[in-house]
């Protein structure tokens, strides 16, 4: 039975605490999944829709890019993606009705998890300048809103044109040639926010900024690293692959600062026996301080060295560049200095680094917990280093996979949606379509707050995506959005960012990937592209949420018309009804993509794009070979009375998507204004367990940063550090507080103080 959505806010101020769970997935997993698709989609409608997850004639999960074997579950899906599917595909409805009885004021005191509740957006909207509501719009008067702004700049850079990683190939490639054919390269990405540190490191040390392995790696690797990442909250497929992988003789060394369930026990709805039990996960859990990362990789890596016979030394001299300055570096490797940066003990990096000596095929695994910290990008270099050693990379069993958050984060950028576009990618763009491309780089996200707070950007256009609840310094980010002429946000649902506006603002209601997209040219599908390079295509069951809906590709086809004119020989009508011809053009511009519509009708489960160091070991990188790094150690110094907060997910989320109030797995229920903290950390600062804070954020700007009322709970994290979940607490992250060279914001790495606050009344 469909439920109707909250009138009201639900308390979230007073959550119930419980014990920590140990195991993942299993029959509450299932329970609750089929509990929350009904509440969303009735009966029916789940069945209908959840056995098209994922599936080959089915449509690519709106949530994570974990990607899928050959052969296919009946129920392809977890639970975190059965919520995304059943938050897209519900039945309940945002009417200009709606829009009638709640002001903009209205929504902006509503949170997240409200207003994601309320359904599907049915009808553009608009947003005058000096108006409380949103009131409906036609297309063709929205698009000519958009014009009038656009072309009314000084600069194309004072544009910017955001992308979130829900967005399609087709639609990115469409996106990133109107943004550059308009004559700017101002194309931030939520991949700034997450994995750009990644980027950043793998392309200089193996030429190729993406994951090395395969599903099929993971089955045949000795050795499994998970580091700074929690699969059963946010990759909950990943612990499916990770149980098949201990059944084949693996072994998994889970880095992490908490403890999660999900990397303890998996219990398999899929089958009897891990419903029954389950299977246990981790062979060594190795409780680091955040941000300790770096120093552990390094000291393994002398470690390694200084065992006869542990260096792979004919890969090394035939693959490798800068091996004597890396050498140098690490066996200077301090015991005492690593102990104090990793929080971990003697015995156990000696244990970790006996099963990394017994692993002839090693795979190391990472997530945020890596990505979001100043050092991020020498640490993950650091990690490049040790794959290195021991020739684990370009041979099964063994790689790097930096696991990708979400569906199609990785394919935007492979399709241009990048502010540093490499000259090779722009020359072949404007060959194809006859253009001349800007060369200068445009604005990344953080760059582009600061753009919009100093009043050097103008306009702001959202391919998807909750670009206010995802980004750091929420008070700072906030200000600089209301200073814009224009804001405009094409989406399928209600977010924070739609009442934090622009002069004027548009609301464009979009297709989701649950629904038919029938154009001109007939049934249309899109193609994504998962966490491990895997390209596959994409297509809806539903009939749309209304009849006043447009897809992605459409929409910036409409745009591109109407603010380039006939002035543009791009073929923007002929791409908007036949998806086809965009890859088409895709095919002659970005390598790896030829013969892209033939690939896609030979084989329904997609084709692999090509890797350098995977398939051949020959590595693109300036120096022609694999580059081993030399950076300094680095790690967090927290002064005396405080701790380290990383910001995270609830069980209950996806990114800025708030799905409900609970954590279960942390046993957490009721509500997401709490902070984790170690009960001894806890009593040495005066708090005890149930006690309420205020999480006070310090930076050397001297500005207080303060998200109040939290509820203080004991719990089982590393000594000096704290965790609480975001959006709520993305306050405290300094929007200049970001890591070297890919400037992902620190979101792992915040300085906090607690202060007494007053304990909410009942």
């Amino acid at each position: 039975m469909v439920s109707k959505p909250p009138a009201g806010d639900p308390v979230q101020d007073a959550p119930r605490v419980a014990a920590p769970q140990h195991a993942a997935a299993g029959l509450p997993a299932v329970a609750h999944t089929l509990r929350i698709a009904q509440a969303q989609m009735g009966v029916r409608r789940t069945a209908r829709t959840l056995l098209k997850v994922n599936q080959k004639d089915g449509f690519d999960c709106p949530g994570c890019a974990w990607p899928e074997g050959d052969k296919r579950h009946v129920a392809e899906f977890c639970e975190n993606g059965a919520k995304a599917v059943a938050e897209e595909a519900t039945l309940r409805r945002v009417t200009p009705a709606f829009f009638a009885a709640h002001p903009v004021a209205d929504l902006a005191g509503r949170s997240g998890y409200w207003l994601g509740q309320q359904g599907r957006i049915t009808q553009p909207v608009y947003l005058p300048e000096g108006g409380e509501h949103y009131e409906p719009v036609s297309w063709e008067r929205a698009f000519a809103i958009l014009a009038e702004e656009l072309t009314a700049l000084s600069s194309p850079d004072e544009a910017l044109f955001y992308t979130s990683g829900r967005t399609s190939n087709e639609a990115a490639f469409l996106l990133q040639l109107f943004a550059r054919e308009f004559g700017t390269n101002n194309l931030p990405d939520c991949s700034n926010m997450c994995h750009e540190s990644s980027g950043s490191a793998l392309t200089e040390t193996i030429g190729v900024g993406k994951g090395s392995v395969s599903l099929e790696d993971l089955y045949q690797a000795d050795l499994i690293v998970v580091a700074g990442q929690n699969p059963g909250t946010n990759h909950p497929r990943m612990l499916s692959a990770l149980e098949k992988a201990k059944a084949a003789g693996a072994r998994i060394i889970s880095v992490n600062p908490l403890p999660e369930a999900g990397l303890e026990r998996f219990k398999n709805p899929q089958t009897p026996q891990g419903l029954l039990k389950g299977a246990a996960l981790t062979d060594l859990f190795l409780q680091i301080r955040i941000g300790g990362d770096q120093a552990l990789f390094r000291l393994l890596n002398k470690l390694i060295l200084d065992t006869p016979g542990a260096v792979d030394e004919e890969f090394v001299t035939a693959h490798t560049h800068g091996y004597e300055e890396f050498t140098a570096a690490a066996t200077a490797a301090d015991w005492d200095e690593t102990l104090a940066a990793t929080g971990l003990t003697r015995a156990e990096i000696e244990r970790a680094l006996a099963m990394v000596l017994a692993s002839k095929r090693t795979i190391v695994c990472w997530a945020m917990g890596l990505t979001q910290h100043k050092h991020s990008v020498p640490t993950i270099r650091e990690i490049v280093n040790f794959l290195l050693l021991r020739g684990n990379i370009g041979r099964p069993g063994a790689g790097v996979c930096p696991v990708r958050g979400h569906s199609n984060v990785q394919g935007d950028r492979t399709m241009g949606i990048f502010e540093r576009p490499s000259a090779a990618f722009l020359d072949a763009l404007d060959k194809e379509f006859g253009i001349v491309s800007p060369r200068h780089h445009g604005f990344d996200v953080v760059r582009s707050i600061q753009a919009l707070r100093d009043g050097d950007a103008k306009v702001f256009f959202a391919m998807g995506g909750n670009f206010i609840a995802a980004t750091p310094d929420t008070e700072v980010t906030e200000a600089a959005m209301r200073k814009a002429r224009l804001t405009v946000h094409v989406s399928t649902k209600l977010n924070r960012s739609h009442a934090v506006t622009g002069r004027r603002a548009l609301i464009l209601p979009t297709l989701g990937r649950t629904d038919k997209d029938v154009q001109k040219g007939g049934r249309q599908v899109v193609t994504v592209e998962d966490s491990m390079g895997l390209v596959h295509a994409s297509r809806g069951n539903l009939p749309p949420a209304s009849p006043h809906l447009l897809s992605e590709p459409a929409i910036v086809a409409r745009l591109a018309r109407a603010v380039l004119g006939a002035a543009s020989a791009t073929p923007w009508e002929e791409f908007e009804a036949d998806y086809a011809t965009i890859r088409d053009r895709i095919a002659r511009v970005i390598p790896g993509f030829e013969d892209f519509n033939a690939k896609l009708a030979a084989d329904p489960g997609g084709f692999r794009l090509p890797h350098a160091p995977r398939d051949e070991r020959r590595f693109p990188t300036a120096t022609g070979k694999a580059n081993f790094t030399a950076a300094p150690v680095e790690f967090p110094r927290v002064p005396e009375g405080r701790l380290l907060l990383q910001t995270l997910r609830s069980h209950d989320q996806y990114n800025t998507t708030i799905y409900g109030l609970d954590d279960r797995y942390r046993g957490i229920t009721g509500g997401r204004r709490v902070v984790l903290v170690h009960p001894d950390d806890a009593a040495a600062l005066g708090f005890a367990d149930g006690a309420y804070a205020d999480l006070v954020s310090e930076w050397t700007d001297g500005v207080e940063r303060r998200a109040p009322g939290f509820r203080v709970v004991h719990y089982p994290t590393a000594r000096g550090c704290a965790a609480a979940y975001y959006p709520e607490t993305n306050v405290l992250v300094p929007l200049e507080s970001t890591a070297d060279v890919s400037n992902t914001p620190a979101s792992k790495s915040v300085i906090v103080r607690l202060e007494e606050s007053p304990q909410p009344s009942a």
